[in-house]
């Protein structure tokens, strides 16, 4: 019996540079001293054989749905970074938007059951990171069946595919799972969500446990900024940006508290919650609980912008569909002690994003 799956001809040649030798068969390698060959495919993907009598694969093969996201694109490049990770990424476009990144790339509607289960038996996941949901809050309060349809019903259908194919999950959630009433939270705070997106969510999480004893675990962040390519939403910092750069006046909540968390962070964190296997909920944020406000107060004094355009105001200024939590933020002991999570300072990550966008700083 053999087993196979696909890779990126990338991942391959990282994986077996200088142990690599052509047979006769055109596109067909063999690999010394490695249990299995490789066969190139005209689609830049590989087939990988593995024999029954293999015993444990030598590196771990990534799932990642939502890649083209934002935190799905940071995903495709920490990951790719290490060898010992081959990662298929995954979206609703039918070609990536990020750029780099030696992964092989399938389109993948995740509310198709069908599609999910072909891309598991085509691809042999044992680890799939779930960056894909519909993450606008009032869209999710005005269309509540497509919102349970990716966030809930589509986690199930994962989960599943998971249990039977013994893979980890790992389900990315949210701070709006709480209410509001007295963050920062600790991962075993109890849950009660007062809107439907935080309802979705909640209901992710807890179908992502049927994946099985030991195969899940659950990513819960905040308020996630930063940049990457042909991104198909915006997000705080990005929108902050562009107002104050073009002079335009913003207003901005005073009463809402958060932990905002940079996405090249919370990318380092999901990587290092696989390397050590580790199961269960974890908080991953940044450190710093402020408002909303302070949040754009800094972004104005690190890149030197005009903060008299910046006028506070409290929630109800906006006419929201949906409520949204006043004070989570979380507490991140748990990573740091066992993932070694360390977020950047809010102000280093600022200039990190600045630079990546060639913005001057006025900070440091």
């Amino acid at each position: 019996m053999v087993r196979w799956g696909l890779t990126s001809f990338a991942g391959f040649l990282a994986l077996s540079a200088g142990r690599t030798r052509r047979n006769g068969l055109a596109g067909v390698w063999d690999i010394p001293n490695l249990p299995y060959s490789v066969s190139y495919l005209p689609s830049s993907l590989c087939i990988l054989f593995y024999p029954s009598s293999s015993g444990s694969m030598l590196y771990n093969r990534i799932l990642i749905t939502g890649a083209n996201g934002l935190l799905g694109q940071a995903l495709v490049a920490r990951m790719s970074r290490f060898p010992e990770y081959d990662v298929l990424a995954t979206g609703r476009d039918d070609a990536p938007r990020y750029e780099g990144g030696s992964c092989g790339y399938a389109p993948l509607d995740i509310t198709d059951p069908e599609a999910v289960r072909s891309i598991f038996q085509d691809f042999a996941p044992n680890v799939v990171i779930n960056c894909a949901a519909m993450t606008q809050v009032d869209r999710c309060e005005a269309n509540k069946e497509a919102c349970w349809a990716v966030n809930a019903r589509a986690v199930k259908t994962l989960a599943e595919a998971c249990k039977a194919l013994g893979a980890r999950l790992i389900q990315v959630s949210t701070d709006f799972v709480f209410d509001g009433e007295d963050g920062p939270y600790r991962e075993d705070t109890r849950p009660n969500p007062v809107n439907y997106y935080g309802r979705s969510k909640l209901a992710a999480e807890n179908v992502a446990r049927e994946a099985g004893m030991s195969k899940w675990a659950i990513v819960r962040t905040v308020l996630v900024y930063g940049t990457g390519h042909h991104i198909s939403r915006t997000n705080i910092a990005l929108w902050l940006i562009e107002q104050l750069a073009n002079g335009e006046p913003v207003h901005i909540v005073t009463d809402q508290w958060r932990t905002p968390t940079y996405v090249d962070d919370l990318a380092t964190g999901i990587e290092r919650l696989v390397h050590f296997e580790k199961t269960g909920v974890y908080h991953l944020s940044g450190r710093e609980l402020l408002t909303v406000h302070d949040f754009a107060q800094t972004i104005a004094d690190v890149f030197g912008f005009d903060d008299s355009l910046i006028h506070p105001v409290t929630s109800d200024y906006f006419e929201s569909a949906a409520p949204r939590p006043p004070r989570t933020g979380f507490i991140i002991l748990k990573a740091e002690t066992e993932l070694d999570y360390k977020p950047r300072p809010l102000r280093e990550a600022l200039v990190h994003l600045g630079n990546k966008l060639d913005l001057p700083v006025t900070s440091p």
